[in-house]
C-alpha cells in the first residue's frame, strides 16, 4: 500500500515523518516493524543491529541529523540485506551510494557525506526515538515509499 493511501484512508491514526529525505537503496518501497538506533557519529550499534536477522523489520538510525559522518555504508546496507532487513531509515548520512543503489533493500537518508563515522560502541538500540515530528518507536509499523514515510501503531495494510 502506498503511503498517500495509508493517510487517506488512516489519517488520525498514521504519523508522516516531516523530513525530506533521499532514497538510496536498490528498492524504494518498504515497511515492516520498527527496530532503532539512536547513536551520534557512531555506527557501533548500527552495525550489531545489521548483523542479526531483520525478520522483515525496518532499522531506523537517529543521527541527531548530522551531515558530518555517514551511519552506513555499502557493506552495512549489504549485510542488512543479506539478514533481512527491509529497509533502513537514516536521520543523518550515508556513503557509498553507487553500491548503496544495487544492494535490494530499501535506503532513506538526509543525504551523504564521504567520512565514516567512529566506532567507539556508543549508542543505544531499541529505544524510543523522535525527529521529524514524530516519535518513533520499537515495535511500530513504517510504511516508505517515493512519497514519505508513515508510521502507526500497528500494521495497516
Amino acid at each position: 500500500m502506498k503511503t498517500c493511501d495509508l493517510c487517506d484512508l488512516h489519517d488520525a491514526q498514521v504519523r508522516v515523518i516531516e523530513l525530506a529525505f533521499r532514497d538510496f537503496g536498490g528498492r524504494i518501497a518498504f515497511n515492516g516493524p520498527v527496530s532503532t538506533v539512536r547513536a551520534f557519529e557512531d555506527n557501533s550499534r548500527v552495525r550489531e543491529a545489521v548483523d542479526q536477522p531483520g525478520l522483515g523489520r525496518v532499522l531506523v538510525i537517529d543521527g541527531a541529523g548530522s551531515m558530518r559522518r555517514a551511519m552506513i555504508g555499502d557493506l552495512l546496507a549489504g549485510k542488512a540485506a543479506e539478514n533481512g532487513w527491509a529497509g533502513i531509515v537514516v536521520f543523518g548520512a550515508i556513503r557509498d551510494s553507487d553500491a548503496i543503489a544495487t544492494i535490494p533493500i530499501g535506503v532513506k537518508a538526509l543525504g551523504t557525506c564521504p567520512r565514516k563515522t567512529d566506532k567507539l560502541g556508543a549508542g543505544e538500540r531499541d529505544v524510543e526515538v523522535e525527529f521529524g515530528g514524530v516519535r518513533i518507536r520499537p515495535g511500530d509499523w513504517l510504511c516508505a515509499d517515493e512519497d514519505g514515510v508513515v508510521l502507526a501503531d500497528t500494521d495497516l495494510r
